[in-house]
């Protein structure tokens, strides 16, 4: 009987072997494509009354990454959120991924339909070409793009200022985010605005600085594997213990609300970062 169970115990060594690789396998398909919709909540003592308790949501770097046939599932979650405005923060394409069939037209009009939408270029879009030709398709199914310009948002009888910036990787002399602040100043005197610039990183140095009350970024991946006590353990440009990856920060009296993001660049994945469909709720304080 012990010789019949040594001969057995290398198979059985096998099978834990194969059923833990089955599981973490799994495990890892479902942290890179289970949806997972988060709310936040920021306050602003110059926030106009009517803008109180408008709810935003915030999606960024898609990655030409499908959630079911034509995206309906993240469709869904941000229907199912009930938002007053959908900010796209950048890197809707990827360079070294496939863009689904249809992509960029049920994407943009899926979402449309549920709300404005509106639309800021990341650096992959450049990366990858053709960002005319994608500005054109975005506007011609409802989103409004955002090339280094701003506009009004109305709500409740009352007006905040909405801009945001092409990606540093875009058209070496396009307006300097600080030519379009001063331009805001100029046009609108002092207004409660918000700005959708694609890179989290570039909050603290520059960004912070241009006097805008809310900037909403992506591009962290929220860290890419998000462990206990840390802001996320890589940057995209693989530092350690990168800042500002996800959730709520505040630099110089500007606010900044970075979303984790929702697709991979290239052959990259999640560890405990699920795909993040990120609902911001603005309110006066």
């Amino acid at each position: 009987m012990a010789k019949h169970a040594q001969k057995r115990r290398p198979l059985s060594r096998v099978l834990t072997l194969v059923v833990l690789a089955a599981l973490i396998a799994l495990f890892l398909r479902w942290s890179n494509t289970s949806l997972q919709t988060t709310y936040f909540d920021s306050v602003f003592t110059a926030l106009p009354e009517g803008f109180d308790g408008c709810r935003i949501a915030v999606l960024g770097d898609l990655h030409s990454t499908d959630f079911g046939k034509g995206n309906s599932r993240l469709l869904k979650a941000v229907r199912e959120a009930e938002p007053d405005y959908i900010f796209l923060v950048g890197d809707l394409l990827d360079a070294y991924r496939d863009i689904p069939e249809n992509y960029i037209f049920q994407t943009a009009g899926g979402l449309a339909a549920i709300a404005p939408t509106y639309y800021v270029t990341g650096n992959h879009e450049w990366a990858d070409g053709g960002v005319p030709e994608l500005k054109d398709t975005l506007t011609a199914n409802g989103v409004t793009v955002l090339s280094n310009q701003f506009l009004a948002l109305d709500r409740n009888g009352d007006t905040m200022v909405l801009a945001g910036i092409d990606d540093p990787n875009g058209y070496a002399d396009q307006k300097t985010p600080e030519e379009l602040a001063a331009e805001i100043y100029a046009a609108c005197g002092d207004p409660f605005w918000v700005l959708l610039a694609h890179r989290n990183n570039l909050f603290a140095p520059q960004y912070s600085l241009l006097g805008a009350d809310l900037v909403i970024s992506g591009h962290g991946h929220g860290g890419i594997i998000r462990l206990p006590f840390t802001d996320g353990l890589l940057s995209v440009d693989r530092t350690f213990f990168p800042s500002y990856t996800a959730g709520l920060y505040e630099e110089n009296g500007s606010c900044l609300f970075v979303t984790r993001g929702l697709g991979n660049s290239g052959p990259t994945f999640r560890l405990f970062n699920r795909p993040e469909v990120a609902v911001l709720t603005l309110h006066k304080g």
